[in-house]
């Protein structure tokens, strides 16, 4: 078995740049569970990185200190982190705000599985309607954290001060993924080994307002489309569903996986749907129709379905969708991390990664990081591609566009076709 089609030359494929490395080291005997990284964060605003260390730490740290660091050289944990020195918050009306923790470490009392930053959208007001009743009042300059545990408890943090805030408790096994609605307006989905995706309201105080039921075992992650119309869930025996979260119904379910489905993630124009199997694919979605577009291999010859039901050593791991759109970064079993160009079928970019478990873009998307079994976390730049008019143009366009609406049009069917992403 290759990890490469036959047509494609291992040589030829460029090398991603290693730029910086954040090691967590422990002693020799130091091997066993708990130590994982199941989850690395960026903060909507670009300033923070937040990933879960092990041992029921997470760390988190200003971005712009990562990057500064790398460029200098550091990759070493101890240099990054090299202090509790403290930033000043500068408001856009030029007062000096709070200040902020150049560092921050939590302790979360358990095993770390899921990462989520929020922000709030003053003007985006809660469901509840005795909103002065309500403990908290999240303001616009508030940045919070959400930590998925082992337990199944849900707690969310104040970032800047690294105070806990909430402590949700309703699920009843390892809460393995949690993603905040893009729009603002602190509504928290939570995935779970209990079969269940749960809805928090975190400005109604962090009342549940929905559970949503379909998946037959573990549900591994999830996430939002851009306009926090519709939410992805993925899980064990090869689901993926797509979730209407105004009427808190199920829209369709996606059928082409043969094993379980542990990654997701929407193109930033949300017209294109990325999610990651054991069966050693990603598989690039029309969301809107449920169609298949794109298939990323990581084993050739592709096993057959009733084989990518086992073990393989190529299961990939984790998806992440690059800001530019044209761009989708992979982890997986095989030691390697790789870069996709959505328009071609082979990698543009490799790199060596052992143990990879989760991955996420920067928020301007020049970064991606990757988490590893070991605690630690190893960055690349992202492959640079000025991005074309037309591309921008139809990002634009699929923004506030679903797919049917597109092939309405009155315009040729090839470009209908490119705007359907049918053309890349």
């Amino acid at each position: 078995m290759a990890s490469f089609p036959e047509f494609v030359n291992e040589n030829e494929i460029g090398k991603a740049k290693l730029i910086g490395e954040l090691l967590v080291s422990a002693a020799p005997f130091d091997q066993k569970s708990g130590r994982e990284t199941w989850a690395v964060a960026f903060a909507p605003d670009g300033s923070y990185l937040a990933w879960s260390q092990g041992h029921r730490i997470v760390r988190l740290l200003p971005w712009s200190k990562c990057l500064n660091d790398f460029t200098v050289g550091s990759a070493d944990l101890s240099k990054v982190v090299a202090g509790p020195q403290r930033l000043s918050r500068q408001h856009s009306d030029g007062q000096l705000g709070r200040s902020m923790p150049c560092e921050q470490t939590i302790d979360c009392g358990d095993i770390v599985w899921g990462l989520a930053f929020g922000s709030s959208v003053p003007e985006k007001q809660s469901r509840c309607v005795n909103i002065e009743w309500h403990r908290f009042k999240f303001g616009q300059d508030q940045l919070l954290l959400a930590t998925g545990l082992n337990n199944g408890r849900i707690k969310i943090w104040d970032v800047y001060t690294g105070k806990l805030l909430l402590n949700l408790m309703d699920h009843t096994d390892i809460v393995r993924d949690l993603t905040f609605a893009p729009d603002g307006s602190l509504m928290l989905v939570s995935a779970s080994r209990d079969k269940t995706l749960r809805v928090w309201d975190l400005k109604d105080d962090g009342n549940m307002v929905k559970v949503l039921r379909g998946h037959q075992s573990w549900v591994y992650c999830s996430a939002f489309s851009p306009d926090s119309a519709v939410l992805c869930s993925v899980g064990a025996s090869k689901s993926v569903f797509l979730w209407d979260m105004d009427k808190y119904v199920l829209i369709r379910k996606l059928e082409g996986h043969h094993n379980d489905v542990v990654s997701c993630e929407f193109s930033p124009d949300g017209a294109l749907l990325a999610t990651a199997s054991y069966d050693t694919r990603v598989i690039v979605w029309d969301p809107h129709v449920g169609c298949v577009l794109l298939e990323f291999g990581h084993l050739f010859p592709p096993p057959s379905p009733i084989f990518a039901g086992g073990a393989n050593d190529q299961w990939v791991r984790s998806v992440a969708f690059c800001h530019d759109g044209l761009h989708v970064a992979s982890v997986t079993d095989d030691r390697l991390v790789r870069f996709w160009n959505i328009a071609e079928a082979s990698p543009q970019a490799i790199s060596p990664l052992t143990n990879g478990l989760c991955c996420a873009f920067s928020t301007d998307g020049s970064v991606l990081a990757a988490g590893t079994r070991d605690g630690s976390l190893h960055f690349w730049a992202s492959p640079r591609r000025i991005a074309s008019l037309q591309h921008l143009c139809r990002m634009a366009l699929r923004r506030v566009m679903a797919t049917p609406q597109v092939q309405t049009l009155p315009m040729p069917a090839r470009m209908v076709d490119f705007l359907s992403y049918r053309i890349i």
